[in-house]
């Protein structure tokens, strides 16, 4: 990836994990207009990065979040040690004769701060096959799929148009809405020999429908009373469940109020 890509994608990260707070911050100081306000601009904001990622920089289906969270344990570099053994020739695990356990050789451990738990085997293979991934290219859009992928990308703010023009209790803002996801969805699933992270990603926007069960007017007029009752049926007659069940209705109607909570 290219620096300017590179600097597109931080922006593009840092809006998705600020844009709780800004919502909930901008309407507690300037009220309901000044939260409208900030929802708009954010998405207009991520919609042309993501749509300069798309169109200049081929940037394929692009995931969520943008930037991989790193996984220090995988990343984490062989000690010098291990490099020398390696070069050495000496081996660095042990075979046991009856229980056929592999285990690391004590020639070959490393010091405390770098030592893993696992197979000396497995985490190599697991490093190689994250390296492959993150060198992967990705998988080139044709007509269709451009369009489909800006389908996706432009659907916030046709959203946020039609709550404009419909206001938030009309069931055309939803409709819309739905219909422009599994539309995107339908054209992107003719797209073969995608690698591990793109499936990931359409697997990722395709659970993401059911929040359509939580969304405005759908979960005010179908969806609120029988979530509420089955966590309450759950509470009430499974040991333990409880636990997680009553805060989680006390938490479901706030959550739901939030704009990139639940649209975003």
């Amino acid at each position: 990836q290219s620096l300017p890509q590179q600097k597109l994608l931080t922006w593009l990260s840092v809006l998705e994990c600020v844009e709780v707070f800004a919502e909930m911050g901008t309407a507690r100081v300037w009220g309901e207009m000044g939260r409208w306000t900030i929802i708009v601009l954010i998405q207009l904001a991520k919609a042309i990065l993501r749509l300069l990622l798309l169109l200049w920089y081929k940037a394929g289906i692009q995931t969520s979040p943008p930037i991989v969270p790193l996984n220090r344990e995988q990343q984490q570099p062989l000690h010098p040690q291990d490099v020398e053994d390696n070069s050495s020739g000496k081996d660095q695990t042990y075979v046991g004769k009856r229980s056929n356990r592999v285990v690391r050789s004590l020639q070959s451990t490393p010091f405390l701060q770098s030592r893993h738990w696992g197979s000396p085997q497995l985490r190599e293979e697991s490093q190689s096959r994250r390296v492959e991934e993150m060198n992967q290219l990705p998988t080139p859009l044709g007509l269709q799929e451009t369009i489909a992928e800006s389908v996706y990308i432009t659907r916030p703010l046709l959203h946020l148009l039609s709550l404009g023009v419909w206001g938030q209790r009309s069931w055309k803002p939803w409709l819309l809405s739905a219909i422009l996801d599994i539309s995107s969805l339908s054209l992107l699933s003719d797209l073969k020999d995608l690698n591990r992270r793109e499936r990931a990603e359409l697997r990722r926007r395709t659970i993401l429908l059911l929040y359509y069960l939580l969304r405005s007017p759908f979960y005010d007029q179908y969806s609120e009373g029988r979530i509420l009752l089955l966590l309450r049926l759950l509470a009430d007659y499974v040991p333990g469940v409880g636990f997680v069940t009553r805060p989680l209705m006390d938490y479901l109607p706030a959550w739901q109020k939030i704009y990139f909570y639940n649209w975003g």
